[in-house]
């Protein structure tokens, strides 16, 4: 993986701008430690750091290929899983290779396909490519968004990077924060909405959309969308499927020049993958794969179940290790770390961030650094398969407003009422849920499709239909916040972490399944398990659900709340204005009676996390000397 930068004028010498292009491209050192490079043209500037995953020598960017009088420059971040089939039909239509790299892959795509080169595409990916034939820039990023990609557009002129910080070091572009983005921090966040990038002037590309650049402007088209498809296969036959395209994926996502393990939880998702990886690496003579897992200071000691985390991790990781001969490495984090890491991660991220689940995987992230440069994670199959409790509960599904923040009570009750009268909070929350609602596919059946919103569907259909809009909302404004944490924290770190339960075509097939599939005998992700069956020991096939493992130590609790008391009790603390500070400290008062497990955000995000959070908005704001407009 890498980061990209760059800039398109059509007003000024760019090759004048090496400087502004280098200090932008410097920003993002941490994603691309291993080589830097530039490129300059009147109009256009491109700047790339890269992490060396494959062909260290031919895969050097920015890449630069000829056609004729024209010439096309690329730089790019992510990684392609079908380079073997590309590279043969390009073969077969003249092309010629200097390397083994997914870059050239894409680039000659591009010269070969045009901007329609994405449908032919299967990975994670942003780039930007200038066409010198066209005058224009075209940038694309990957169908769900796994790698990210923020721009700017002002007066003639765009500037676009991999993260925020990158923009931000661009002197046109200042740090400033209008209505919109104190509305996703405050009450949005660490969640944001598609297309808004917090700051005033900056958005992110959407997923599955691609950009175009030219003297005559700014324009932006979508090229994927989840599919409207009835299903038609059998239980078997669908089966089956999961299977074999779920192995493709894992399988396609083992190619690295570069030593490569897993992160292993011991839950469904991570044992899956390392089963998969760790049968493929012995076949090859390979072996044995390597599988990294974190825990906390003291968690066997403090660790209680409740609904959202039902049992420990350790047990299930070592029989893991065990049945698959993997080489496995514990990391277990200290609480102080964790702590003073919240500053770390929000850097990382640009924006307050999941608090301590962000922490901890930066962390955890260093460590696997020290072993492996690619990573494969189980991100992803909640969403895509249904395994959350929002998915099943009657309250979520009686809900008219994000399954995952049906508790915001503590978090509004702390807004300031001068917040509060800005920003409207329930207005603003519900206006972005029927915005998400009106982009959703319709509901497809077997005779007809059925709009979500019909008055003679039937009790079955709408739980159907319920169940569908969660889905949807999961997959397009839940998943992306964690995506958006293990790009930035891995990348921090220098390690690319693949996510293959986010191979489109399984996402594709899985979108359409009928829930009663998914959801058979009442078990979360039975299909999944199904499709899984003799792959995994049974007691990891079956294991109750739990989320990646967060710390239950009281000493995390004491420590951000002094932490954040002392920023409360200092006059100069920037977030004071937003917070209504009483009914905060009340509720740091009663933090160590109050039962956990009704998480403000998500399935992790409790009353610690909520301190945690609000720790990292005040930093944020210090850190990137905001400017409210």
């Amino acid at each position: 993986m890498c980061g990209i930068v760059g800039f398109v004028d059509w007003s000024r010498d760019l090759t004048l701008q090496k400087d502004i292009l280098v200090g932008m491209t410097q920003t993002l050192t941490p994603r691309g430690p291993d080589a830097e490079g530039y490129w300059l043209s009147p109009r256009a500037a491109l700047g790339h750091r890269r992490l060396v995953v494959v062909d260290p020598q031919g895969g050097q960017q920015p890449m630069i290929r000829q056609q004729g009088e024209h010439a096309f420059t690329l730089i790019y971040n992510g990684e392609l899983y079908n380079t073997p089939e590309l590279r043969h039909e390009l073969l077969s239509r003249g092309y010629h290779f200097e390397g083994h790299s997914d870059t050239e892959a894409l680039l000659l795509s591009y010269i070969e396909w045009g901007p329609s080169c994405v449908e032919h595409f299967n990975g994670i990916f942003a780039f930007a490519i200038w066409d010198s034939r066209e005058q224009q820039l075209f940038v694309a990023r990957d169908r769900l968004g796994v790698k990210p990609l923020f721009y700017y557009e002002q007066k003639g002129s765009l500037v676009f990077a991999s993260e925020i910080k990158a923009l931000l070091k661009h002197p046109n572009i200042s740090p400033n924060i209008g209505r919109e983005g104190l509305a996703e921090v405050f009450l949005l966040g660490p969640a944001r909405t598609p297309g808004v990038g917090v700051f005033e002037g900056i958005s992110d590309l959407k997923p599955g959309h691609v950009l175009f650049y030219s003297a005559n402007g700014l324009h932006i088209r979508r090229y994927w969308a989840l599919p409207n498809n009835v299903h038609t296969d059998d239980l078997k036959t669908t089966t089956a499927k999961v299977r074999e395209l779920f192995v493709d994926s894992v399988e396609r996502q083992l190619v690295s020049d570069v030593p490569l393990g897993t992160l292993l939880s011991g839950g469904l998702d991570s044992s899956a993958i390392t089963a998969i990886a760790a049968n493929r690496l012995a076949k090859e003579g390979k072996g044995p794969l390597q599988t990294f897992s974190v825990d906390y200071t003291d968690n066997d000691q403090y660790f209680k179940t409740n609904d959202f985390q039902p049992s420990a991790d350790g047990p299930f990781i070592e029989r893991m290790s065990n049945v698959f001969g993997t080489k496995q490495t514990n990391c277990t984090l200290k609480i102080p770390d964790l702590v003073e890491a919240l500053k770390a991660s929000t850097l990382a991220r640009d924006l307050p961030g999941m608090a301590d689940i962000d922490s901890s995987l930066l962390l955890f992230s260093r460590e696997i650094k020290k072993h492996v440069t690619v990573g494969l994670s189980g991100e992803c199959a909640d969403e895509i398969f249904g395994g959350y409790p929002w998915f099943r509960r009657k309250e979520a599904l009686e809900s008219q407003t994000f399954p995952w923040t049906l508790t915001v009570g503590n978090r509004l009750q702390i807004l300031s009422p001068e917040l509060t009268e800005l920003l409207r909070p329930h207005d603003y929350l519900q206006g972005r849920y029927e915005e998400a609602l009106a982009e959703m596919p319709l509901l497809p059946s077997s005779s007809s499709v059925i709009h979500k919103d019909s008055r003679t569907l039937t009790g079955d259909q709408q739980r159907e239909a319920r169940i569908r809009e969660i889905s949807y909302l999961t997959i397009t404004r839940f998943m992306p916040t964690l995506l958006d944490r293990k790009d930035r924290m891995t990348m921090s770190a220098g390690l690319e972490v693949r996510v293959p339960f986010c191979d489109h075509r399984l996402v594709e097939y899985a979108w359409n399944i009928p829930w009663e599939m998914k959801y058979a005998e009442g078990r979360e992700k039975w299909l999944l398990r199904s499709a899984l069956t003799g792959l995994l020991p049974d007691d990891v096939l079956w294991r109750r659900k739990s989320p990646y493992p967060k710390t239950h130590n009281p000493i995390y609790l004491a420590a951000v709340r002094t932490w954040l008391g002392q920023i409360l009790d200092d006059s100069t603390s920037p977030i004071l204005p937003f917070i209504n500070i009483p009914a905060l400290r009340d509720l740091m008062k009663l933090s160590d009676t109050m039962p956990s497990g009704h998480p403000f955000f998500g399935q992790l995000m409790d009353l610690p996390q909520l301190f945690a959070y609000l720790i990292q908005v005040n930093y944020w704001f210090v850190e990137n000397k905001i400017n409210l407009v």
